[in-house]
């Protein structure tokens, strides 16, 4: 069996000898380099040819994404996997790139090792068999879009006539989801129906991540939070942590409902969770999307929000990082359209005009 080529890129002397000795047991994988300089890793990744990177964001010399930009350009076979402690620059990574991230356990607080462990593992393995695309992928998909869209001069607000109090949209994704989240929500315009996601992601991660959309997105985009409204040009953000999030409604209309929980779909919070709520509560006024992500977590709410009779989309496989929850979705019958993700963001407006 040929075994994942790893390469570790890491300042910390202690942290990687850490990884190194605890995923070595997976008899799967070969560590083939390990570097503390990542201007010196640059010219090395060619001649150690590793399947996946794992690379730290904070380093002295170069940080995590510029090493990700400089490497993968040359070396499309490489996927790279970001670990890193609290630093909203893990999303400049995804942007570049990397597959995925992890957050790095603080040494000032208690984790549990094990879990963190396999949860490396987890992500090496998807990552190794992951495809890779970047925002410039994407707007090379949809020319007319640029990376960075600049604020527009006022102007018409796009015509959504069939947008009603009770139109929603829900979002879910896992590896590979916040540029492709992005991907959609920033070509919305800022009139749309209120939007609920959510993004399989570390606790904090989702805020940070809420406040970059943000910026690039004519929609308000929050973590959202308790009782908090869904209302028309919003989009509320699953935290990440130990709550499942629900859409409820009272006479006021659309709110979310945050409550601890258990994993469901191997979650939490978990899409399904979310999407079957939106299928109870909002029936047919709701449009689903499901993309990219390993396992199945969302595949069988999006069922039933299609039962329900909500339109289902799922991204297709070849625009996909991973395709998982979405091909899940497709087999059993979940999607009523399946689509590249560059076209994904113009069919949902579509339902509403």
């Amino acid at each position: 069996m040929r075994k994942t080529r790893l390469v570790l890129v890491d300042d910390s002397l202690f942290f990687r000898t850490f990884l190194t000795q605890k995923i070595s047991v997976e008899r799967s994988f070969e560590i083939v380099g390990s570097f503390a300089d990542p201007v010196e890793a640059v010219g090395h990744i060619p001649l150690l040819r590793p399947d996946v990177m794992i690379v730290d964001m904070e380093m002295p010399k170069m940080r995590g994404n510029e090493f990700i930009r400089k490497v993968l350009p040359r070396n499309p076979n490489v996927k790279a996997l970001v670990i890193s402690s609290l630093s909203g620059n893990v999303f400049d990574a995804m942007q570049a790139g990397a597959i995925d991230f992890i957050a790095k356990p603080n040494s000032r607080s208690n984790f549990d090792e094990a879990q963190f462990i396999e949860e490396v593992i987890q992500k090496i393995k998807i990552a190794a068999i992951a495809h890779t695309h970047t925002q410039e992928d994407y707007a090379k998909a949809r020319p007319e879009a640029p990376l960075r869209p600049e604020p527009a001069a006022p102007s018409r607000p796009t015509s959504l006539s069939a947008v009603s109090s009770k139109s929603i949209i829900a979002i879910g994704a896992s590896t590979g989801g916040t540029e492709a989240i992005l991907e959609v929500i920033k070509h919305f315009p800022a009139n749309s129906p209120g939007v609920v996601i959510v993004q399989h992601m570390p606790p904090v991660f989702t805020k940070m991540y809420a406040e970059r959309c943000d910026k690039m997105c004519k929609m308000s985009v929050k973590e959202a939070k308790n009782g908090e409204r869904v209302n028309r040009g919003t989009i509320l953000i699953a935290p990440g942590g130990d709550r499942q999030m629900y859409l409820r409604q009272d006479s006021g209309g659309y709110y979310v409902y945050l409550v601890d929980g258990p994993k469901v779909s191997g979650h939490c919070p978990s899409i399904d969770v979310l999407f079957e709520s939106v299928a109870k509560v909002a029936g047919k006024n709701a449009v689903g999307v499901l993309l990219t992500g390993m396992g199945a977590d969302g595949a069988k709410g999006l069922l039933a929000m299609k039962r329900n009779g909500a339109h289902t989309i799922g991204q297709d496989e070849e625009s996909c990082v991973v395709y998982g929850m979405p091909m899940e979705a497709y087999e059993m019958g979940a999607v009523s359209q399946q689509l590249a993700l560059s076209t994904i963001s113009g069919a949902v407006l579509r339902k509403f005009k």
